[in-house]
């Protein structure tokens, strides 16, 4: 697939929340993912296995979701960006909106490396 046909699969998959699809079939089995130096409890790791794993923590951690949104994809090169969104109360800190920038690199018709921004 075209960067720009992973990019399509992607925000399909998305706008259903479908998002461990997502990992499951667009994502390489040696993808990073790089999480900013100043994110809280989140960590830079690669693999998929432990792709997956930060985000069951991640979603352990949300006691309610009130809401959340993911943007349209912006293409260039081998790479797409998305802007992504929620509002949720976690679990011991309460009720945050968290806004970010999510980009990714596409490699032989995979996500090789997710990068966010917030």
């Amino acid at each position: 697939m075209t960067t720009q046909e992973v990019a399509d699969k992607f925000m399909e998959m998305a706008n259903h929340g479908k998002y461990n699809e997502i990992q499951d079939k667009l994502y390489a089995e040696n993808c990073v993912s790089i999480e900013p130096a100043n994110s809280p409890g989140l960590n830079t790791v690669e693999g998929l296995n432990a792709i997956k794993e930060k985000g069951k923590k991640f979603n352990e951690a949300i006691e309610e979701m009130h809401g959340g949104y993911t943007g349209n994809a912006i293409v260039a090169g081998n790479h797409f960006a998305v802007t992504m969104g929620m509002d949720a109360t976690m679990k011991g800190t309460g009720r945050m909106k968290m806004d970010e920038v999510a980009v990714y690199e596409v490699k032989d018709g995979k996500i090789v490396k997710e990068q966010f921004f917030f």
